[in-house]
């Protein structure tokens, strides 16, 4: 397969020609299983080094313009593939290396449990004088089951705790109420979860 893509910002081991940024992108919306917004595929394509924005934003249109994905019915930023897209992947998935494939598919899952956090749960952060003013909420559905505010000083720190709490807020609900309860038990597990974060 000649190497055509733009190759600025690929690790070793990633894609260098546009036909396999489009295989990879079918092969993912199709692996993946429930609508993706374009974003969420460029980062899942981003993260690892597999391309770069460039050559996976412009696949990622090609692909839109030649009816490989759609938008997905009644949402107006995510997308799915089309028959051709699955036969695409059905079909030439194979010429991808499995690594560059598991790659993209564990980045795509994280981001996907990203949006759903972000979308479950809120983080807000307010700017004092002195530092800043955050407020985490844990929703239950219909009612939220914690909500925690707390005194962060500086922007930097802000970023990270909106990070963290994103990524896992099962886990922060987890430990604070460990620490309320004081359940030996729970906190050890708690703890046992902390390791174990990547």
């Amino acid at each position: 397969m000649a190497f055509d893509a733009f190759d600025e910002g690929i690790a070793l081991g990633g894609v260098r020609s546009k036909t396999e940024v489009r295989i990879l992108i079918c092969y993912l919306l199709t692996t993946i299983g429930v609508p993706m917004s374009k974003e969420n595929v460029i980062d899942a394509l981003l993260e690892k080094g597999l391309t770069n924005y460039f050559e996976a934003s412009s696949c990622f249109d090609d692909l839109l313009s030649k009816g490989n994905i759609e938008k997905a019915e009644g949402r107006t930023r995510h997308y799915i593939p089309t028959e051709n897209g699955r036969t695409v992947a059905a079909q030439l998935a194979d010429n991808l290396p499995l690594t560059v494939k598991e790659r993209a598919y564990e980045c795509a899952l994280n981001l996907l449990e990203k949006e759903k956090n972000e979308k479950e749960n809120k983080f807000t952060s307010e700017k004092l004088s002195n530092g800043y003013n955050v407020t985490c909420a844990i929703s239950g559905g219909d009612m939220d089951l914690m909500k925690v505010s707390l005194y962060l000083a500086d922007n930097d720190q802000v970023k990270i705790v909106k990070k963290n709490f994103y990524k896992n807020p099962q886990l922060f609900y987890k430990v604070m109420l460990a620490v309320m309860t004081r359940n030996k038990s729970l906190i050890k597990d708690a703890l046992e979860d902390l390791d174990n974060l990547a």
